[in-house]
């Protein structure tokens, strides 16, 4: 390790020049940024005990690689739309109390100019260790504004247990899920179980519903919200069918309370044993194999269903470690983001946490293999996943909110998914976005 750390922050010290300085720390040369005592501030996820294992991280790093930097880690809204708006203040105001930021990889349009082009500090060779595709997501006008960390795709989590139970199979299509989610629910509460479900998912009006629901639409033969070219992809009858489809799931198989689930929600209602059928992220995985969960060794994870076999889509997700603009150590904070995504510290960040990486040479790490079997199936996601509208550009929380609130109002019976998805259509025209 020592000496992979050393070709590393050799490559550092050619590709910035005369801004760093080379500390030697645990048996080798990590570049930390500044040889001087800095204290940072890192804001960082909450969802699922993810805040612990970055605290950890952290620690880890004053201890082993740079002693003289401090790295406080607080938290963000479990949100990811209440996430952004936080951070929209800070920039506004441009603030110096925070250092490093989480972002999700639709931001970068929408923040960039508050953030630290990364490539100043980091040459092809020390960038190469990451998917092509993945950072490209976050470059914006030729300005890579944060160092990838890790990928997501929507998965359909399974409880293998009572699909044997029931002698049913994993559903394909969205047909089958209702089907073989209702068969199983009805036998759970036959047996006593009144807080049985047959699928969870996230349905609150949030960036997380915009995910759910574009792969709902993909995976149907509708639109994708906006084509590349800024046409209005909503209003198509694949569209409708599919959102009318899930609404009509919803105090059915689907607990009527799903129109406020974030993730955490859904989580809950699954790692509980109370659902046959859930659609989360990568993370849920290493937290239902704990050793206190009540599902562990009883699910699986696979690609979601579609309206026929092989249709599956899956949102591309992920999230960045970007340095504010406004930081007074930049360079020790760009140091932390660089150290965090190298090999060692994203296997044990995986082990921790799942997700799925931004490195190609991880889906061939045996210890990887062995902790989080999906990878198997995932390690193409980065090329075949369906991106959020990039076209929309610094609309693109709007465009989202417009999306994610209008099919809230399908889910929740208050319009049908013509009237909503036509609404909406209008919405997004009156956003600039053309008509199809």
């Amino acid at each position: 390790m020592a000496k992979r750390m050393l070709v590393l922050a050799l490559i550092a010290v050619l590709a910035i020049g005369a801004l760093p300085t080379v500390s030697a720390q645990d048996g080798g040369d990590v570049w930390c940024g500044t040889d001087e005592p800095v204290t940072i501030t890192f804001i960082a996820g909450t969802v699922g005990g993810e805040h612990e294992v970055y605290a950890a991280l952290a620690e880890r790093f004053m201890a082993e690689a740079c002693p003289n930097v401090t790295v406080k880690v607080v938290e963000r809204p479990e949100s990811t739309t209440e996430t952004l708006a936080q951070y929209q203040q800070f920039f506004e105001g441009q603030s110096a109390e925070l250092d490093l930021f989480m972002v999700d990889v639709v931001w970068p349009a929408m923040i960039a100019e508050h953030l630290v082009d990364i490539s100043e500090y980091a040459d092809d060779e020390l960038l190469s260790r990451f998917y092509p595709a993945v950072l490209d997501a976050y470059t914006v006008e030729g300005r890579l504004v944060a160092f990838p960390w890790f990928a997501g795709g929507g998965m359909l989590y399974s409880r293998t247990d009572l699909l044997e139970k029931y002698g049913l199979e994993i559903p394909q299509t969205w047909d089958e899920l209702a089907a073989t989610a209702k068969t199983i629910q009805d036998g759970e509460r036959a047996e006593g179980n009144a807080n049985f479900w047959g699928f969870v998912f996230q349905g609150s009006p949030y960036e997380g519903l915009t995910c759910d629901a574009l792969e709902w639409q993909v995976s149907s033969g509708g639109g994708r919200i906006l084509s590349p070219e800024g046409v209005i992809e909503v209003n198509d009858p694949a569209s409708i069918e599919i959102f009318d489809q899930v609404a009509s799931w919803v105090g059915d198989i689907v607990p009527p309370d799903v129109l406020s689930y974030t993730e955490e929600e859904s989580r809950a209602v699954w790692q509980a044993g109370n659902a046959a059928f859930m659609r989360n992220w990568a993370y849920a995985y290493t937290l239902g194999q704990a050793d206190d969960a009540v599902i562990k060794d009883k699910f699986t994870v696979t690609p979601l269903p579609g309206k026929e076999p092989g249709m599956s889509a899956a949102t591309l997700g992920g999230w960045g470690i970007a340095v504010s603009k406004y930081s007074a150590n930049t360079e020790a904070a760009v140091a932390f983001a660089n150290w965090l995504t190298e090999y060692d510290a994203l296997v044990e960040f995986h082990l921790a946490r799942g997700e799925q990486p931004v490195l190609p040479a991880l889906y061939e790490d045996a210890e990887l293999q062995e902790a989080l079997p999906y990878l198997a199936f995932t390690s193409d996601i980065l090329e075949s996943a369906t991106p959020r509208p990039g076209v929309a550009g610094t609309q693109y929380a709007a465009v989202s909110e417009a999306y994610y609130t209008a099919v809230n109002e399908v889910l929740a019976g208050n319009k049908a998914a013509a009237t909503a998805m036509g609404d909406l259509e209008l919405a997004l025209a009156d956003l600039g976005f053309e008509l199809p």
